[in-house]
């Protein structure tokens, strides 16, 4: 083999090892590029979906949730409550929740997918105030006239045991129900569309 045809083999692999090690540290500084661009874990977690559990929610109870960054109720209506939410047709604002502040499913006179539980997010469609769930009848502070339901310190804002604003108050419109589903009779996943989950 002449010194010549040693020097070209030579040149071949040195060409091929700078190659290939520039092609690995090329894909090592890129990983890092590429992982950036991808949400952190806290900024998934701000719009994952939350499991919520009811297992032990009592009549007339409340428990609350964090979705998205904001306050998420279920309270376990009783029956009376439920038989308040009828009565009080005539006096919310928009009682058929018109206005689609729901999920297709919750598109009822219960604003639920089981009467019994309410799921809520617990923002005043206001000013983003955190209403009072107010579960008592007739409270000397409310008036003679209150069924039960949620009262937003703020401004004054009054919302029924559905959620439905009463009118002549600041809320514009009933408060939101998110989507939710069913995961068993204990617990809600808030977040998943119940019927596109």
């Amino acid at each position: 083999m002449s010194s010549s045809d040693l020097n070209n083999s030579r040149r071949r692999f040195l060409t091929g090892a700078v190659v290939a090690m520039g092609g690995i540290g090329s894909a090592f500084a890129a990983v890092p590029f590429v992982v950036s661009w991808t949400p952190s874990d806290r900024a998934k977690a701000i719009g994952a979906p939350v499991e919520v559990d009811i297992s032990k929610l009592e009549r007339g109870g409340i428990t609350r949730a964090k979705w998205q960054g904001k306050p998420v109720w279920v309270v376990r209506r009783t029956d009376a409550a439920l038989a308040s939410i009828k009565k009080l047709d005539d006096q919310v604002r928009d009682p058929n929740s018109l206005e689609e502040q729901q999920p297709e499913y919750a598109a009822n006179e219960f604003r639920s997918i089981k009467p019994e539980y309410l799921v809520l997010v617990g923002v005043c469609t206001h000013l983003g105030c955190a209403p009072s769930y107010r579960p008592e009848v007739a409270p000397a502070d409310l008036g003679r006239e209150w069924e039960g339901g949620f009262f937003c310190p703020c401004h004054g804002s009054r919302f029924d045991l559905a959620g439905r604003v009463f009118p002549g108050v600041p809320a514009p419109t009933n408060l939101v129900v998110p989507p939710h589903k069913y995961l068993s009779d204990g617990r809600i996943l808030v977040g998943v569309d119940s019927e596109k989950a």
